[in-house]
């Protein structure tokens, strides 16, 4: 199934965000982390894919299964502020 430009959007968003595991994105969308990844690839920048995939390889916090299990949530406490 084609993914809308919203969906599209807003997986990059979950993919760059810290706290947000791969786990999320393919509970909500049904990317497993190797889609995840070649949609990156397919959309960023070289460049800025290759910050991103140094950014989240082994980071505790894109794999569920490495996270403390006290982490329950998927962002950060001040992340989205009402307005």
């Amino acid at each position: 199934m084609p993914l809308s430009p919203e969906d599209h959007s807003r997986i990059i968003e979950m993919a760059w965000e810290d706290r947000t595991p791969f786990e999320a994105i393919e509970h909500g969308y049904g990317l497993a982390e190797p889609e995840v990844i070649k949609l990156m690839q397919r959309s960023l920048k070289p460049s800025s894919f290759r910050l991103w995939r140094k950014r989240v390889s082994g980071r505790a916090t894109k794999h569920a299964r490495l996270r403390h299990p006290g982490v329950s949530r998927g962002y950060a406490p001040g992340q989205y502020k009402p307005r």
